[in-house]
Parts: C-alpha cells; sequence; structure tokens
C-alpha cells in the first residue's frame, strides 16, 4: 500500500509538472534568457516560491475536503464552481491547440513529416493512454518517462553549452533588472488555469485524501514544482551558455536554435524529441484536467468521462490541422489563464475556513497569510497585463 501511496503521489508531481512543461514553457524561458542574461534566474527563483506557495495551499484544501475545486467552489458560493469550471475548461481548451501544434512541430522536426500529420499522430497516441483499462497508471507511467527523457536531454544540451554557472547564481540574488511582466508569465504557466489542479484532482481519483494524506500531499505538491522548476533552471542555463557565447538565436523558433546551436544537428534532433515529450505529455495534463471540472456536474459525465476526454484531444487536435495555430486565441486566454490562478487561490483559502467544507481542519494561518499575499500579487498583476497588455494586440 505504501508503494502504490508513493507511485500516485509521484504520478501526480509528475502529471503537474510535465503539464507545465510544454511548447509555452521552452519558448518564454529561452525569450527571457536571452533578454535578461544571468538576472533570469532571478525571476525563477521569485516565481518558484510564488508557486510554492500557491500550489502547497490549493492541494492541501483538496485534499483535505475530498472534492475537485469546482465542488469546492460551488459550497463555497453557489454557482462560482460552474464560472471557474468554465474559465479553466476555455483556457485549457486553447492550450491544449497549442500543446497539439508542439506536438506536431516535434514529429516535424524528428522525422520531416508535416506537422499536421505529426500532431494527428500525436493526437493518436494521447488517446490512447485514456482507451486502455488503467487509464489513470498508464497516464502516470508516461509522464514519468517523458519527464526524465525531457531532463536528461536538456542537461546534455547546457553541459555542451558550457554557462557561466558563477554568474548565473550571482544574478540569480543580485540581478540587474527586475522583470515584473517575466515572473507573471511564468508564474501563469507554471501553476495558471488548469495546471495547478492537475495534480490535485488526479490524487482525488486516486483516492488519495484526508487529514492523514496531508503531510505527503504537501510533499507532493512540492515535488511537482520542483520537477518544472528544474527543468527551467536546466534550459535557462542551455540558454545563457549560447547567449553568453555572442550567438544570436533564430526569432522564429528560438528554443530550437538553442540546441542547434550548442550541439549542431544532433542538438536540433535532441529539442524535436524535448519539443515532442513537453508537448504531448501537457495534452494529455490539460485534457485530463479540464475535464476533471466538469465530470461531477452530472452522473451521465461522469460515466463517460473518458469519453469526454478523448473527445477534448480530438477537437483540439481538428482545430490545430483545420485552422493551424490560433496565436491570438493562445495568447488572449493566456492573458485570461493568469487571472484563474487568484479566483482559483482565494476560493481556496475561503474553503479553508469553512467547516462545512473542511471539518474541523485548521488551515495553518502562515499557509493563509502567504496565500493571500499572491491573491492580491498575482490579481493586480494580471488585471496590468490584460488592461495594458491585449489592446496592443489590436492596433
Amino acid at each position: 500500500m505504501k508503494n502504490k501511496n508513493r507511485s500516485i503521489l509521484l504520478g501526480a508531481a509528475f502529471l503537474m509538472a510535465t503539464s507545465a512543461i510544454g511548447p509555452g514553457f521552452l519558448t518564454q524561458t529561452t525569450v527571457f534568457t536571452d533578454t535578461l542574461l544571468a538576472s533570469f534566474g532571478f525571476v525563477i527563483l521569485i516565481s518558484v516560491l510564488i508557486d510554492i506557495g500557491a500550489q502547497s495551499n490549493i492541494w492541501r484544501i483538496i485534499a483535505v475536503s475530498g472534492k475537485r475545486a469546482q465542488d469546492i467552489a460551488n459550497d463555497v458560493l453557489p454557482g462560482l464552481g460552474y464560472f471557474l469550471a468554465f474559465l479553466v475548461a476555455l483556457g485549457g481548451l486553447a492550450f491544449n491547440i497549442g500543446n497539439i501544434a508542439g506536438a506536431g512541430l516535434g514529429v516535424n522536426v524528428l522525422f520531416g513529416l508535416s506537422a499536421k500529420t505529426g500532431a494527428i499522430l500525436s493526437c493518436a497516441l494521447a488517446i490512447g493512454i485514456f482507451v486502455v483499462k488503467e487509464a489513470g497508471r498508464a497516464m502516470d507511467r508516461f509522464a514519468q518517462i517523458l519527464g526524465f527523457v525531457m531532463i536528461g536531454l536538456t542537461v546534455y544540451v547546457m553541459i555542451v553549452s558550457n554557462p557561466p554557472y558563477g554568474e548565473a547564481v550571482v544574478k540569480t540574488f543580485a540581478p540587474d533588472t527586475i522583470d515584473i511582466f517575466a515572473i507573471v508569465t511564468l508564474v501563469g504557466g507554471t501553476v495558471g488555469g488548469y495546471i495547478s489542479f492537475a495534480g490535485g484532482h488526479r490524487l482525488i481519483d486516486a483516492g488519495l485524501t484526508g487529514r492523514a494524506a496531508l503531510p505527503q500531499v504537501t510533499r507532493s505538491s512540492i515535488y511537482a514544482i520542483g520537477i518544472a522548476s528544474l527543468m527551467r533552471v536546466i534550459l535557462f542555463l542551455a540558454v545563457l551558455g549560447v547567449v553568453s557565447q555572442g550567438l544570436t538565436l533564430d526569432p522564429d523558433n528560438p528554443p530550437a536554435s538553442v540546441f542547434q546551436l550548442a550541439a549542431g544537428n544532433i542538438g536540433y534532433k535532441i529539442f524535436g524529441v524535448v519539443l515532442w515529450a513537453a508537448a504531448i505529455t501537457s495534452v494529455v495534463g490539460a485534457a485530463y484536467t479540464s475535464v476533471s471540472f466538469i465530470r461531477t456536474f452530472s452522473p451521465i459525465l461522469e460515466k463517460y468521462n473518458r469519453h469526454i476526454i478523448i473527445g477534448f484531444i480530438l477537437v483540439s487536435t481538428l482545430v490545430f490541422v483545420i485552422v493551424g495555430q490560433p496565436v491570438l486565441i493562445l495568447v488572449l486566454v493566456g492573458s485570461l489563464n493568469g487571472l484563474i490562478l487568484p479566483i482559483a487561490l482565494g476560493v481556496m483559502l475561503v474553503a479553508a475556513h469553512k467547516a462545512k467544507i473542511v471539518g474541523d481542519y485548521k488551515h495553518p494561518l502562515w499557509m493563509t497569510i502567504v496565500g493571500v499575499i499572491i491573491v492580491i500579487a498575482m490579481a493586480w498583476m494580471g488585471i496590468y497585463t490584460l488592461t495594458n497588455g491585449i489592446p496592443q494586440l489590436f492596433k
């Protein structure tokens, strides 16, 4: 039983982490490192602290209540759960189109097939995971294996690029510049939208809930952030190694050029594997978590949960194949996802102090204070991004 719980907790951690590590994650990390150089380490440090504060709060409250986020939200205020589910599902669908596109591009790099053909093949594989009888276990194993593959290959590119480790450490704590937009982007890309609930809802499905499980759940939530952050740091150092040599990244595909400049054609093929692994695990995580937000609203939705997940993946693929990558939609919903975190975390914090939801559980005061600070900061920064960023898209 102990080994089974450990496997579930590790699976939940990797599901969350690999959901965060998608095509956008690779591009954001590369672009910001190219702009901020070693000072990007400070952005990573601050975002990791915010991520841990947000995620540990959310996972603990989901675990102790034994309910999914949308049901908790409806208990806090009737109808709020439906609103939250709508936001998460909309954001998950939009990002899944981008994830499918990334998977297709990964196949294109590896085998020369068109991105659309690669997307269709990747779609078939993702669907296959939810067709098998033990879908949950298959999903856990899939996320773990590809998570290790991504990290291992990126470590190789980091070593080859030979970054200035000392400078990176110094600037992480004493940066030349502080970029608020970069911090918001990284937090939104790691625990925004559906991502912060991926592991928590997986634990619910596996039956790992209750006060007795809280120590394990808290550790698992921190492991999840740790895995995603480890990949972020390794990629940051790999990019830093390349740009510190005075090499110029390709603006059309910055991450690919990092791998190619660092390790030649082999590096380019490695990028194909990393991009595909990052994209396909995000496809699985986005579909699973987005659908988990609506499955409790009706017995029919619960009964046909796996069929709806498969449909979610099919629709994402169909949109990409027919329309192509809808950049404007992805940017718009990306901004929307930046607002989902403070809404969702705020709801969780209110729920943590309602006896009808958590019983006689007492949520640690320091966690509540940290959570409130994150809610206020992310709400302000999210609104700032919406009011100042989106109007620029239509000019």
